[in-house]
């Protein structure tokens, strides 16, 4: 199908009298607006700066895109869903989905999600947990306990890429029940949010330190 090209006007044209006067209304917002640009420009370049700096601490892993439909009224709408995990590697992760037409689409979506969905973890100083947890999500159940330095990360799947993203390097980790990413790691993060220090329990149970350990 051709586009035909619009007509023009005799009368729409600028005769040559009008074009001076619009050459010098733009030299004049030119040099009156010279130096405030130049402060917006500056502040904008400071503020892409800090935005980077921020986005440069967060590290993004996606660990499964899939091709879903949803049935409507003219047939099916088909779309993409990425489970994506967002982490600082200093005991911050979240885990957030996105659903979009396209794959780079529903991974910004799956970000701006775990963003939203961070679970702060507490690392002991050899980067790892300080007590054993287990957390459950749907039909799937995780196991996650301590271990010693230079053990490594023994995990496997998306519970592997959430312990490596918050930051722990010696923990052992095993996987119950489902096999369904998405649900192994949000049990994953029900586990690490359910951690608590030795100092916060004696806390809350209203006991010293030393009566933990004994």
């Amino acid at each position: 199908m051709t586009e035909s090209n619009p007509q023009t006007n005799p009368n729409d044209i600028p005769s040559a009298a009008d074009v001076p006067a619009a050459a010098e209304g733009q030299q004049e917002q030119r040099r009156g607006g010279g130096r405030g640009d130049r402060g917006d420009r500056r502040g904008g370049r400071r503020g892409d700066r800090r935005n980077q700096e921020r986005d440069s601490e967060w590290q993004e892993r996606v660990v499964q895109i899939r091709r879903v439909s949803k049935t409507v009224k003219g047939g099916k709408k088909m779309s993409f869903r990425a489970i994506v995990v967002v982490g600082n590697e200093r005991g911050q992760v979240g885990v957030g989905v996105g659903k979009a037409g396209d794959v780079i689409g529903a991974v910004r979506k799956g970000v701006a999600d775990g963003k939203k969905h961070l679970v702060k973890v507490p690392l002991t100083r050899h980067n790892s947990i300080p007590t054993i947890s287990n957390g459950r999500d749907g039909a799937a159940s995780v196991l996650i306990r301590p271990a010693a330095p230079g053990t490594g990360v023994i995990a496997g799947g998306s519970i592997r890429t959430v312990l490596e993203l918050a930051g722990i390097k010696n923990v052992l980790a095993k996987r119950l029940g489902s096999k369904t990413p998405l649900n192994n790691a949000r049990a994953a993060m029900v586990a690490l949010d359910s951690l608590r220090t030795h100092k916060e329990t004696a806390k809350e149970r209203g006991i010293s330190l030393e009566q933990i350990y004994s």
